[in-house]
């Protein structure tokens, strides 16, 4: 779980900064004590501890009372169906709550992940929109740069050719002189 001060205090990017705008979200249980413990006790009924701890205790309860001298509960075993009984009564809620506590938070990690999706593409549409922009600069300078060179060619011509037009005039302004 991420804090909420702690995402805006960080000037960073946090990897969890889209989920953030969520957690303001209270689930079916709430985020007390009561509501942690229930999750953790709907979890535990799927798990292979409870199974096989559940089946154990099963199998005392019927062996006790099949082979054992003390029988509490004799064939067709009706408190050990009653105590099932209860234990359904109140596994059904706690897991229904649980699912629905899951949904919650699988809704507000599905909308963060879309938001960072989206935060994703305009970032790449940004970057695509500047190396376009950066790609024209670059061929207005490359333009440039040709025209320049054109230039500097034209006017290196026109010098070559002032050169020898008075080179030609101080040899024939000199031949005349003789």
């Amino acid at each position: 779980m991420i804090n909420s001060e702690s995402a805006e205090v960080s000037k960073e990017p946090h990897h969890f900064r889209f989920h953030a705008p969520h957690l303001h979200l209270q689930s079916v249980f709430g985020g007390d004590w009561f509501a942690l413990k229930a999750e953790s006790f709907a979890r535990f009924f799927g798990t292979p501890l409870f199974l096989v701890g559940q089946t154990l205790i099963v199998s005392v309860w019927i062996g006790v009372n099949v082979f054992g001298h003390w029988k509490f509960d004799e064939y067709p075993f009706i408190l050990l169906n009653l105590a099932f009984s209860l234990q359904a009564a109140y596994a059904a809620p706690l897991i229904l709550l649980a699912q629905t506590r899951q949904a919650d938070r699988d809704k507000a990690h599905a909308e963060a992940d879309a938001q960072h999706r989206e935060a994703l593409a305009s970032a790449s549409e940004e970057r695509q929109r500047l190396a376009a922009a950066q790609t024209q600069q670059l061929l207005d300078l490359m333009k440039a740069n040709t025209d320049l060179t054109e230039l500097t060619k034209q006017l290196s011509q026109r010098i070559e050719k002032l050169t020898a037009e008075v080179h030609e005039r101080i040899v024939s302004d000199k031949t005349s002189l003789k």
